[in-house]
């Protein structure tokens, strides 16, 4: 991404989220965010874009051999989960108290 500008992005650390584009997609299986990049626009989703590591034998793993872990995957395939309506949902911010909040476009509830 450019270095002019910093993105801004509605999605957080520890919000449940559905992947709605690549192979895992599931618009009705929530999951959480694990880790946020916003420097690459990407995001560490639980369960989502599995790959396989292979290891070699060290002194904290002395077996080695495969390794399944999450691999980032693009923010724009992912959208915020509503649960208040148990549907993803587009995400308006705006400001209460002085201070800035997300509100789900479909409940319109805050999201926390």
């Amino acid at each position: 991404m450019s270095n002019r500008f910093k993105a801004k992005f509605n999605i957080k650390k520890g919000d449940s989220v559905v992947v709605i584009a690549g192979d895992d997609k599931d618009l009705k299986k929530p999951r959480k965010v694990l880790e946020v990049y916003p420097d690459d626009a990407r995001v560490l989703v639980e369960g989502a874009n599995i790959i396989t590591r292979h290891t070699k034998p060290s002194a904290q793993n002395t077996k080695g051999g495969l390794v399944k872990k999450e691999a980032p995957i693009h923010i724009s395939n992912v959208m915020l989960w509503d649960s208040a309506k148990s549907e993803p949902a587009k995400v308006k911010r705006s400001r209460e108290n002085g201070k800035l909040v997300r509100i789900s476009k479909k409940s319109g509830e805050v999201i926390k």
